[in-house]
């Protein structure tokens, strides 16, 4: 099958953009649908918002996202947070808005809701997190960009954080990304280039709560949004391409009040038992295809077990070895599959470290934790 080429006419568009908008606002509202990918509508504002309190609820037809029938389609979009359009420029505005029903209660997919009320309710805790978004990049028919057509390149080695033609694709792309995350005030904190080529991670974070999750989602919007421009697709899948090439994970880091002070090792030991004995809950939110990534091999853990140690990348929990000289800092999950939901691993941490809220769920509400994860075997390895 001849590959159809791609035709983004930035140039061209460059001067529609240019236009005078006579005083409005173009509001784009972005929501989460059923499979974890991102939507978007725009609509005119007639001023500029000086607050999300004063954007207004909208709604969208949920039997076209999987998120409602058709028979009850509605569903509403309730601004949480907004941020300056780098699209567009000039005063719009991107509008981040949760999902939720007709009868007053979030929607199935919303999982925001509920992470944000262990958020709050465990606020004193001073949660801060920092995730380590890894994606890959693809040309329009699906391969990795940049190897060769229906072939691989040489094994991987010169790609991690890479510099040069043949060790680094699509730089252009992750550069443009950051430079609009940075414009939009999202907490994004650095970039690479990771093991397999075409492959490349950012980081979001530190953030506080909810924030975390709030600002990836926008940032993964960003860069599908980027991408269009360039002609190449993003995909989160954690085991894009089978053999001996790396996965792409969402290691996740995470810090606690009492972690950062002096003697904080003991409430990451702590924090390392209460992990361990709900292994199977989190792996269950972890993200979808994840048993393909940790097998053990290429940086993971096992799937089926918990392993903790001091600055060990085939754990399923890392400590950095200079928070273990110091005594204090914080743990990174490394379990976390590139495509799971922000909002599940923050919340489902919170949750496992400070104890559950009654009326809460974090876990996916369309799918239970299966038969073979209830049998899971939980085998603990210490440092």
């Amino acid at each position: 099958m001849a590959e159809i080429p791609t035709i983004s006419n930035t140039t061209t568009l460059k001067k529609y953009l240019d236009l005078d908008q006579k005083g409005a606002i173009i509001a784009e509202y972005i929501w989460i649908d059923a499979s974890g990918g991102c939507r978007s509508k725009c609509k005119t504002l007639k001023k500029k918002p000086e607050s999300v309190k004063e954007l207004a609820e909208w709604n969208f037809d949920g039997s076209s996202t999987d998120q409602a029938p058709g028979d009850n389609s509605d569903v509403y979009l309730r601004p949480v947070a907004m941020y300056p359009d780098p699209f567009r420029l000039g005063d719009n505005i991107l509008v981040l808005a949760e999902c939720w029903m007709s009868d007053g209660k979030p929607n199935a997919y919303n999982f925001r809701h509920d992470a944000g009320v262990l958020m709050e309710k465990y606020a004193d805790q001073e949660f801060w997190f920092g995730l380590e978004q890894e994606y890959t990049l693809l040309d329009s028919v699906g391969w990795p960009y940049g190897w060769p057509k229906n072939g691989f390149p040489a094994p991987q080695g010169p790609y991690y954080c890479g510099v040069g033609t043949g060790k680094v694709f699509c730089r252009d792309i992750v550069e443009a990304h950051y430079k609009a995350c940075l414009y939009a005030g999202l907490e994004i904190s650095g970039t690479n280039a990771e093991v397999m080529p075409a492959q490349w991670e950012y980081q979001i974070g530190p953030c506080t709560g909810i924030e975390l999750g709030d600002h990836m989602w926008m940032s993964r919007f960003m860069l599908h949004r980027v991408a269009e421009d360039f002609g190449a697709k993003v995909t989160f899948n954690p085991k894009p391409i089978p053999g001996n090439w790396n996965g792409a994970g969402l290691h996740s880091n995470v810090s606690t009040k009492e972690m950062r002070a002096e003697g904080g090792m003991k409430a990451i030991e702590a924090a390392m038992e209460n992990l361990a004995k709900r292994h199977k809950e989190h792996m269950a939110v972890y993200g979808e295809g994840n048993e393909a990534r940790m097998t053990g091999a290429h940086e993971t853990a096992s799937y089926d077990k918990f392993t903790w140690g001091i600055a060990n990348r085939g754990a399923s929990v890392r400590v950095n070895r200079q928070c273990a000289d110091e005594g204090k800092g914080y743990f990174e999950d490394r379990r976390p599959a590139s495509n799971a939901d922000p909002y599940q691993i923050t919340g489902m941490i919170v949750e496992t470290l400070c104890g559950k809220i009654e009326g809460t769920d974090v876990y996916k509400k369309s799918t239970e934790v299966s038969a073979v994860e209830q049998d899971m075997p939980v085998v603990v390895s210490k440092p």
